[in-house]
């Protein structure tokens, strides 16, 4: 028997792939975070939340639409998505516009390849909303995620503060296994490994480098959000930004401290090969200096003219080779010398 056709259903307006939404979610007090799709994020949107709560929106960059639809439904600056397209994706917090724009890098440091991949995070956030958003997944964002419900966030503010620890503690991190690493190299810096010591060290380097460029704050900024933060932004919150900025110091002292040790050891390898390369110069001069009264009377003996001494007397040949021997002794000694003085 043929089956009945199903009406036909029509798609919403705005679903999370059109919208390019990953994560949607209203934060009310003493209630656990509610999930939202676009649809029911954009009807949020463009209403009067009330005044304890407020809207997370993680979007995805790569989606053609999802820039337009954060325009069109939330009240988001168009700098926003200027500093998006224009800026550097080095870490800074700086105001704008009366809401924190936050520039947030998300780290990933693989200890067995000595290689690090980062992704950038863009977060505007305001009293009643934060929005994030990413071109590549962010690892703190999904840590965040399974973990949304037991951190109990109150404010967008909360949110922000706990993804800038994050940031910190990567940091640390990223130092802490560093520091390792030069420990190891440290200890086999006198075995015959010094050449993969002396290109582990560099790539170590670089990578400090690009890690500092990416995880530490541009002071600027940070120092005029201290000093004139939003009208909004409690005095709590701003506690927590000023521990964070000592927080980030101390490991940026770290940082440039192990910094300074791998360039210590570097110098130390660089002299290391120095010497040997001088030891082994001077062991070929040593051997040329002793080879060349040898070559000299052989050259002159091979010549084929008359008048050559020695060449009738039956101990000719022992007495050059005493010749040649004690002029060997007297160039060895004299170099010998000349090396200890």
């Amino acid at each position: 028997m043929r089956q009945p056709a199903s009406p036909f259903t029509t798609l919403p307006d705005f679903n999370n792939e059109v919208a390019g939404l990953i994560h949607g979610y209203l934060f009310t007090a003493n209630a656990l975070p509610q999930r939202l799709n676009a649809r029911e994020a954009g009807q949020l949107g463009q209403q009067t939340l009330p005044p304890s709560s407020f809207l997370w929106l993680h979007i995805n960059l790569n989606h053609a639409r999802a820039e337009r639809w954060v325009q069109d439904h939330f009240l988001v600056d168009s700098d926003f998505f200027d500093e998006i397209h224009s800026a550097s994706p080095r870490t800074r917090l700086a105001h704008q516009n009366e809401a924190l724009m936050a520039v947030l890098n998300d780290v990933t440091f693989r200890q067995e390849e000595r290689s690090t991949q980062n992704a950038t995070l863009w977060i505007w956030c305001c009293p009643q909303l934060m929005v994030s958003a990413r071109y590549r997944p962010v690892g703190m964002i999904e840590r965040m995620h399974e973990h949304l419900h037991q951190l109990g966030f109150t404010q967008p503010d909360d949110m922000l503060l706990w993804l800038l620890g994050e940031q910190e503690a990567q940091l640390e991190q990223v130092v802490r296994r560093t520091s390792q690493a030069v420990d190891v190299i440290e200890e086999r810096l006198l075995s015959a490994a010094i050449k993969t010591n002396r290109s582990e060290l560099g790539h170590l380097r670089r990578m400090l480098l690009r890690v500092q460029r990416l995880l530490a704050p541009e002071p600027a900024a940070l120092f005029r959000l201290l000093n004139r933060p939003p009208s909004w932004l409690k005095r709590e919150p701003l506690g927590e930004l000023r521990i964070f900025t000592e927080e980030f110091s101390v490991a940026l002292n770290d940082l440039a401290g192990l910094m300074e040790r791998i360039r210590l050891l570097q110098e130390e390898i660089a002299a290391s090969l120095l010497e040997q390369s001088n030891r082994t110069l001077f062991l070929l001069t040593v051997i040329t200096v002793l080879a060349l009264p040898i070559n000299i009377i052989a050259g002159f003996f091979g010549m084929n003219v008359g008048g050559i001494p020695l060449a009738n007397n039956p101990h000719g040949f022992l007495l050059l080779v005493l010749v040649v021997l004690v002029f060997t002794l007297a160039a060895g000694w004299l170099a010998l010398r000349r090396r200890r003085e």
